[in-house]
């Protein structure tokens, strides 16, 4: 392979030819990442990423999203690397602008999202000299990248690498050995930044039918047999936890059916479904001390990663106490395990290890106490969460008409199953893990759950809107809302497939769950933790010129939803929703109901 004639960037061929060479390095960059299935680009404006922005607009094969703010424009990377399943290119400029990926790069490296960051940088003779906009790239992110590589300002004599660099690039970014995840090229340009040729130069020439220069995949593991045939023969008084990352759905129902033990079902695994071994209401089954105390498993599988609920997380942790095996699976040796209460970890793809283990037992003949205890359980639970948060107001449904509960629970019922549900961290995404029904045809749900912040969610769900091509829903609170707020900035004529619907109870409403709350004096506590915004959401949001929905029940809210998913635009619905305050008080009464009802229907039963 070589550079066309006429473009070596040689010296004494002067900087115009040079100019040639990048281009054609940039071109060829793109065309590789191309044929490796990249699909889309987020980039920012920037002076010195210039030669890679021109390539990638041209290239035909690949989308690109301009953002302004390079913050937001990694999150939506991000969402894209979520909803597809694959890199998405992100290029900024030097300096600075390369500094503010920094939060999506750690959520991706953590949540194993694949993305490939791209950050232009000057050359090595404007560094340490004062240049403008030059800091030092090298490993910037640390140890949150799947790799880094510099491979310096193009020249004609690496010009063999380039496509090599590329196709690593993306092979890393999907199946290094720690699984998906982020990727970080620093790439030198020099000026001048333009090519002198019209029209520019083409990529070089790469492996014939447009294949990719390498293949490379490390398929998960398949689980060890000694494991298998310990689960195959584990006894018939077991608890599945399913999390994001467990499975192939179906997969995990049917080793549920043959085994005989019930699942608990994370929303985000997509295991959610009204069948009669799922378990939804877990957070609220497992506060009933009478049911804790009369089912006990004798062995836990948990698949992908672990539930928010604390309650789920500290029976699990009771349970390892108690000696109760657990067994933790992940495909990429991730150890997911915060309460270090797993006897067994293993590496291993959980759709393939629940398939062996189905081959390996059969079908069982179930404990009917057994699971018989945890679908009554979940069916008391379930009819008191409906009797609460789906009564219309005026016939006790005061907290069905304003409680985020009743908001996470009827909004999660009301999508259509196509549709995907973007849920921040703090309280959204534990009032959907706590309170939503399980339904024949769930929508997709997703979350930032690798660091847990709330910073980029909008963003975030942006990107999965215009990666999955799905409907999309984002249910935040109104701290994340205008700590994204820079998410809503767009190009005139650009639609954004997204509705952002937004529980806005003047402040950190998970705060009053935690001790400080209780710790503090009312003043100290709202001043260091409530964190009221004088920001009107709603104004907010009609400032930068979308339209608002702004409503004061749950009702009214679910009902403005759709008409919003069916504009393909971006919208937001504002819900004033009851004090924070108030909002303690009605999980209490939530979780009180459904104790109750978990105590009587097991009662029942003896």
């Amino acid at each position: 392979m070589s550079v066309p004639r006429g473009t070596t960037g040689h010296e004494d061929e002067g900087p115009e030819r040079f100019a040639d060479v990048q281009a054609a390095y940039a071109a060829t960059l793109v065309d590789e990442w191309v044929r490796a299935g990249v699909a889309h680009a987020v980039v920012c404006p920037g002076s010195r990423s210039t030669p890679l922005a021109v390539a990638l607009a041209a290239h035909p094969g690949i989308t690109v999203h301009i953002r302004l703010d390079e913050r937001s424009a990694a999150f939506v990377a991000l969402g894209l690397g979520l909803s597809t399943g694959g890199p998405a290119v992100l290029l900024t400029t030097s300096g600075t602008a390369a500094v503010e990926l920094h939060p999506a790069i750690v959520e991706a490296d953590l949540g194993g999202v694949p993305m490939l960051a791209c950050t232009a940088d000057r050359p090595p003779e404007l560094h340490q000299v004062g240049a403008p906009q030059t800091i030092d790239q090298t490993r910037l992110y640390g140890s949150s990248t799947r790799w880094f590589f510099e491979p310096g300002v193009a020249d004609e004599a690496t010009s063999h690498t380039w496509r090599s660099i590329a196709s690593r690039s993306v092979a890393e970014a999907l199946s290094g050995p720690a699984g998906p995840g982020p990727v970080h090229l620093n790439l030198a340009f020099r000026d001048p930044l333009l090519p002198s040729s019209t029209p520019t130069p083409p990529a070089l020439p790469g492996r014939p039918g447009d294949a990719p220069w390498h293949r490379a995949g490390v398929a998960p593991s398949p689980a060890p047999d000694s494991v298998i045939a310990e689960l195959a023969g584990a006894g018939r008084r077991g608890v599945i936890v399913a999390g994001a990352g467990g499975g192939d759905p179906e997969a995990v129902r049917g080793l549920s059916r043959a085994l005989g033990w019930p699942v608990l079902a994370d929303p985000r695994s997509r295991v959610r479904t009204d069948s009669a071994e799922v378990v939804g209401a877990a957070d609220g089954i497992l506060r009933s001390a009478e049911f804790t105390r009369r089912f006990v498993p004798d062995v836990v599988l948990r698949l992908g990663a672990p539930w928010v609920s604390k309650v789920v997380n500290e029976w699990l942790a009771d349970l390892s106490r108690a000696g109760s095996p657990q067994f933790a699976v992940d495909p990429w040796w991730r150890w997911l395990d915060p309460d270090r209460g797993a006897t067994t970890v293993v590496r291993a793809d959980p759709t393939g290890l629940c398939r062996a283990v189905v081959d390996r037992v059969g079908q069982c003949e179930p404990d009917l106490a057994w699971s018989g205890g945890w679908q009554a359980a979940e069916s008391a639970a379930q009819s008191a969460l409906s009797a609460l948060l789906e009564a219309e107001a005026g016939q006790g449904g005061d907290l069905g008409a304003r409680a985020e509960s009743a908001l996470a629970r009827r909004l999660f019922r009301s999508l259509p199953s196509e549709a995907v549900m973007v849920v921040s961290s703090s309280m959204p995404v534990r009032d959907v893990e706590a309170f939503v029904a399980p339904r024949s045809s769930p929508p997709w749900v997703l979350a930032n759950r690798g660091a847990n912040g709330i910073d980029g969610v909008v963003s975030t769900s942006l990107g999965v809107a215009l990666g999955s091509g799905r409907p999309t829903v984002a249910l935040v609170g109104d701290l994340a809302f205008l700590h994204d707020c820079s998410a809503l900035v767009r190009s005139p004529g650009v639609e954004l497939p997204c509705t952002i619907v937004v529980a806005d109870n003047g402040g950190g409403g998970i705060f009053s769950f935690l001790p400080p709350a209780s710790a503090l004096d009312a003043t100290t506590f709202e001043h260091l933790f409530g964190t009221p915004q004088a920001s009107d959401v709603a104004a907010v949001a009609r400032g930068f010129g979308l339209p608002v929905t702004d409503v004061g029940d749950v009702d009214s809210a679910v009902s403005a939803v759709g008409p919003t998913l069916g504009s393909g635009g971006l919208s937001v619905v504002r819900v004033r929703l009851p004090s924070r305050d108030e909002n303690v008080e009605g999980h209490r009464r939530v979780n009180e109901s459904v104790v109750a009802a978990v105590d009587a229907a097991i009662t029942a039963l003896a």
